[in-house]
């Protein structure tokens, strides 16, 4: 697996993580360790563009979680966010997926994560939206 690095500016920066190769167990640390270290170079939006990616297993889950969780605010707790999960209201506002292929749109879906991860199809229209 590969990372390019970017940030895009909208209303806000938005840190893009374009990702080659698969999310799997023997890459889903790297992943969590580029977003973790984006995350303390103070990087508060984060856009993965799944585009090249063919492939994500569960521990890609795992980490697609993990990087949820630490970029939640202050603003959205526990709570809140279990009780939108529930109703399938609550969305990120701090990570969102770009261009995953059918393949992995597939997997996302059995998994749920596009229950709270937004996913979009034009770089511009997801950056626009943090």
């Amino acid at each position: 697996m590969e990372i390019n690095i970017a940030t895009r500016q909208g209303r806000s920066p938005v840190t893009v993580f374009d990702i080659e190769g698969e999310i799997n167990a023997g890459t889903y640390e790297a992943l969590q360790a580029e977003a973790r270290k984006a995350f303390e170079a103070g990087a508060r939006n984060l856009l993965l563009d799944l585009a090249d990616v063919g492939f994500v297993s569960s521990a890609g889950i795992r980490a697609l979680n993990a990087i949820f969780k630490l970029y939640q605010t202050d603003g959205e707790t526990s709570e809140e966010i279990a009780r939108g999960l529930r109703d399938g209201t609550f969305k990120s506002r701090h990570v969102k997926l770009l261009n995953p292929g059918p393949r992995v749109t597939e997997v996302l879906s059995i998994a749920g994560v596009d229950m709270f991860l937004e996913i979009y199809r034009d770089l511009d229209e997801a950056v626009a939206s943090f």
